[in-house]
Order: C-alpha cells, then sequence, then structure tokens
C-alpha cells in the first residue's frame, strides 16, 4: 500500500514538472548584420550576372528593393505594361513588351499563405528601364526553355523559376548569387536579401526622401525603415550643416 502510494506521488511530480526545463539548449550565434553594395559594387555585380540565369532576379531585386520572397513569387501576369490609349496597366502576357512604360505588382511572397508581409506591402512598383530590358529578354530565354523542355515543364506562371518552371528554392538562389558576387571580385559573404539593403543606400545617396523609400520597400511607415535600415540610411542630421554652408559658404567668419 505504501509503494503503491509512494509511485502515485512521483506520477504526479512528473506531470507537475516541466520538462523542457531539462533540457539544455544549445547557444545560438549572433547573425551577420547586413551589408549594402556601394554604387560601383553594384555596378559590378549587374555586370557580373549579365550571363547567369539569375540576371533580371538581381536586377529587379537591385533596382525596385523587392524582397526576396517577394520576387521568388512574382507571376507574370503581375509584370504589367501600360496603355496610354486606355490609360491602364495590363499584363504583358496579354500586350506583350512591345510598349514604353512597365511596372510590377508586389502582391504575393513565398511565404506561408503566400501573401506579402503585411497588406502595406502589396504595392505596384514602375519599373526602371534595366529592369523592364532584363525581364523582357528573361521572358524571351523562358520561352525558349519551355520548347526545349517539353511536357516536362510545370506552369506555375513564375517569372523566376527552375529550369523546369517549379519554384525556386531560397538556398539555390544564395548559392547562385554568391556565385555573381565572387565573379564580380566581392567574395562569397553576400546574400540575396542584401541587393534590398544596397537599393534603400542608393535611394538615400541620391537624395530620396525616407518616406519616399519607406512607400517603395512596402513599410507602413518609416520608423521601421529606420529601424531596419539605419546603416544604410544617410544621416538626416547633417542637412542643416551642408544646407548652411552652401548659403553662407564656409569661409566666412563672424
Amino acid at each position: 500500500m505504501l509503494k503503491r502510494a509512494i509511485r502515485q506521488a512521483q506520477a504526479r511530480d512528473m506531470v507537475l514538472r516541466n520538462v523542457a526545463e531539462l533540457v539544455t539548449t544549445p547557444t545560438g550565434t549572433d547573425g551577420r548584420p547586413s551589408r549594402a553594395l556601394t554604387r560601383q559594387e553594384a555596378e559590378a555585380v549587374l555586370k557580373a550576372a549579365e550571363f547567369s540565369e539569375l540576371h533580371a532576379y538581381v536586377v529587379l531585386s537591385l533596382t525596385t528593393g523587392v524582397r526576396t520572397e517577394e520576387a521568388r513569387a512574382l507571376r507574370w501576369d503581375h509584370v504589367v505594361a501600360w496603355i496610354p490609349s486606355l490609360k491602364t496597366w495590363h499584363p504583358v502576357t496579354e500586350v506583350g513588351f512591345q510598349h514604353k512604360k512597365f511596372a510590377i505588382y508586389v502582391w504575393r511572397a513565398d511565404r506561408e499563405g503566400g501573401d506579402t508581409k503585411t497588406r502595406k506591402s502589396r504595392r505596384t512598383l514602375e519599373l526602371p528601364k534595366l529592369a523592364a530590358r532584363a525581364l523582357r529578354q528573361h521572358h524571351t530565354r523562358q520561352a525558349i526553355l519551355k520548347l526545349k523542355v517539353g511536357e516536362a515543364w510545370q506552369d506555375h506562371n513564375l517569372v523566376f523559376c527552375t529550369s523546369v518552371g517549379t519554384p525556386l528554392d531560397a538556398s539555390n538562389v544564395r548559392r547562385a548569387f554568391r556565385k555573381i558576387t565572387k565573379r564580380a571580385g566581392l567574395g562569397t559573404a553576400w546574400s540575396p536579401r542584401e541587393l534590398r539593403h544596397s537599393f534603400v543606400s542608393i535611394m538615400s545617396d541620391q537624395g530620396v526622401p525616407i518616406e519616399a523609400i519607406a512607400d517603395l520597400v512596402g513599410h507602413a511607415g518609416t520608423s521601421v525603415t529606420e529601424a531596419v535600415y539605419r546603416h544604410q540610411l544617410r544621416p538626416v542630421i547633417t542637412k542643416g550643416a551642408q544646407t548652411m554652408n552652401t548659403i553662407f559658404g564656409d569661409s566666412r567668419h563672424g
């Protein structure tokens, strides 16, 4: 009887204890802070990417600031051309690339649920000519690849996909991108997400207001942009001194 009571007490004690406390978790290491390419480095990366299958991906990411998961989820029906006579955007899958102005609908992401990071992240971005040209070339190459692959092609309507049309894996994109940065003479310690950081840095260096940058990268407000990209943003506090130097000159003495 006594033994039975002891066993019951031990069982109750086991249930009441948090077994997670018995587990020794490994100590994690701090992640490397993200960096941004300088303008010269960005030009070197663009040149090194010209003969890569990731060329249009790199150009689009660097010149529009889209997230890597947004780029991987981009579909051809979300690449649109402006039709002046109709005053509307139409998918290039319907109207082709023989137009002057293009944009992308950033509505989806390669993440759980398939949506962008936040509702504010849903945005329409006009494409720089460099990105529009890269996508036009990419579309042509993809059409040729479809014919070559034939029935093995799995049509997900993705702009960026594998050689058989399936979604790109993030790790494969990272490996391909590091080959590009190595070819550009920058080593292999770079990741695709740093193209977005580079976009922010280049915009800031060109004097684009932080409010506009926040809209471009899909942030709900400037506080998020300042917190995430504080190292890439040009310090606004220098503006006052620079302006006064321009007005009064730095050689005047009172």
